[in-house]
């Protein structure tokens, strides 16, 4: 599904967000095939790609417990099928999904190191850690809260270790990022993945990769047209 959005940002190249929750399968579809699209984009060099935050559920406990039995206690008897769904899906997409080994934890902290991975390292290091945190939680079955392993992700992603460990310890950036999950829903963020294109444009859904070409298409032709719009 798509639509506009009443924000409009002002961007020299274009720009597009992505608001995800690092425990969303859909969310992790989604990205691998955007991922896809831009790979094949000719204008691939002149788009910046950041990752917002959303929390699917902001009140998931801070202790891990496992994801399948949330689901089955959210879902019921329709837990099983939706799992085999979404990992066949993922499964196409080159993805390993281990529903049997995730659990289910509370996000914010996670969200809190991606806006520091962007704001301090840049939009590149942020998608890197943000393809580790997927892979930690739906395929090793990792705790995506645990300060250790946050840590562990950011190094391998080209973040400062040591810097992460100081940040994880306090407090920094937990209320810009509260902040900005906030803003997300003010914008009319619903649901994710959601995908926002130059301020303006919202694919929602871990849509087929032609679909999103399609839109950077579209977006591109317009931007160069001088529309804008």
């Amino acid at each position: 599904m798509r639509r506009r959005l009443n924000v409009i940002l002002e961007n020299r190249r274009m720009q597009v967000e992505i608001y995800s929750d690092v425990v969303c399968p859909w969310c992790y579809i989604g990205e691998r095939r955007f991922a896809q699209a831009l790979g094949a984009f000719a204008g691939r060099d002149d788009v910046a790609v950041v990752f917002r935050p959303f929390q699917l559920d902001p009140n998931a406990p801070a202790t891990p417990a496992p994801l399948v039995e949330s689901l089955r206690a959210k879902f019921g008897a329709n837990a099983r099928a939706m799992v085999e769904r979404v990992t066949a899906v993922g499964a196409g997409e080159g993805i390993e999904f281990r529903f049997d080994d995730a659990v289910a934890v509370n996000t914010i902290t996670a969200h809190r190191l991606l806006r520091l991975a962007e704001q301090e390292y840049g939009a590149e290091v942020q998608r890197k850690l943000a393809e580790r945190l997927f892979d930690a939680h739906f395929t090793r079955g990792q705790d995506v809260s645990d300060p250790g392993l946050l840590a562990t992700l950011a190094a391998e992603a080209g973040m400062e270790r040591a810097r992460v460990e100081r940040y994880l310890a306090s407090d920094e950036g937990l209320a810009e990022t509260r902040e900005a999950i906030d803003q997300a829903r003010a914008l009319g963020i619903s649901a994710v993945p959601s995908f926002v294109f130059d301020g303006q444009y919202l694919v929602e859904g871990g849509q087929p990769a032609e679909t999103f070409a399609a839109v950077l298409d579209e977006v591109a032709s317009r931007a160069a047209a001088g529309q804008g719009a």
